[in-house]
């Protein structure tokens, strides 16, 4: 479902998502969504809050997407690769991947090499160069051996784009 009343197609939308989508949050945030995650809360405290931040509402609550005036998506697909790509297909903006913490949504900081020295283990500091920390929870983030994994599932092609058909 598309949203009631669409962003800017120059903005990225900042994202509000429901408890029943949790990893999908997490993973909004590494395609570089500013993504709130609503674990507590009634329907109404969800809309109070996406409005008062404007945030558009991530959901697979059908109810709660077709309320009138809510700002949502709902959303159908059942695995996460297709609920990541249903999503993405229908938000408008240019997201930067890999620049928000996938746990606390911070917008991540450059670390230096010299920095993460005392950071992360010996063999990863002397096999990467690059490194990101997040100023909410701590978390330091490098190109590990997952990442051609990771970079992968967040190029999948969305419903809408060319390559999808």
């Amino acid at each position: 479902m598309l949203p009631q009343n669409p962003t800017s197609p120059q903005a990225t939308p900042r994202l509000i998502v429901d408890a029943m989508l949790g990893r999908l949050a997490k993973w909004l945030r590494l395609a570089g969504y500013d993504t709130r995650y609503w674990r507590d809360g009634s329907d109404t405290d969800l809309i109070a809050a996406a409005q008062a931040e404007e945030r558009l509402i991530i959901t697979r609550d059908r109810q709660l997407a077709g309320r009138r005036g809510v700002r949502a998506v709902l959303v159908m697909a059942e695995t996460l690769d297709e609920q990541i790509a249903e999503v993405r297909g229908q938000l408008s903006g240019n997201p930067q991947p890999f620049s928000r913490c996938p746990e606390c949504n911070e917008p991540l900081e450059s670390l230096s090499h010299s920095e993460a020295r005392e950071l992360v283990p010996p063999y990863v500091w002397h096999t990467q160069s690059e490194f990101h920390r997040c100023p909410g929870c701590g978390r330091v983030y490098w190109k590990g051996t997952h990442w051609p994994a990771v970079q992968a599932r967040l190029e999948t092609p969305t419903p809408l784009s060319p390559a999808a058909e």
